[in-house]
């Protein structure tokens, strides 16, 4: 299955719009995330990150609603240990070392 996550850009790192990156933060975990797909986003915009990359603006009300709901279910955990791996370390599924 895969999930979009709501984060809050709190912070634009590259503007160059093949590097785009900015700083979104998750519920108080915040990640370095490449933002190609929504180059118009502003500091204090939502965003849905998927696999480490921005792919379109989501209003805040959306957002804080969806976070509840993960909130109350008790997923939001889950969804945050997910985004300890940085981007490009996530291991190999089923693989081993």
């Amino acid at each position: 299955m895969c999930l979009g996550i709501p984060g809050r850009v709190v912070e634009w790192l590259e503007r160059e719009p093949i590097f785009a990156r900015a700083r979104i933060e998750f519920d108080g975990v915040a990640r370095d995330v490449h933002m190609a797909c929504v180059p118009t986003a502003k500091v204090g915009d939502y965003v849905i990150v998927h696999a480490g990359i921005a792919i379109c603006r989501i209003d805040e009300d959306e957002a804080q609603r969806v976070l509840d709901d993960w909130k109350r279910l008790g997923t939001l955990e889950d969804q945050q240990e997910a985004l300890d791996f940085p981007l490009g370390s996530r291991p190999a599924a089923g693989g081993t070392d």
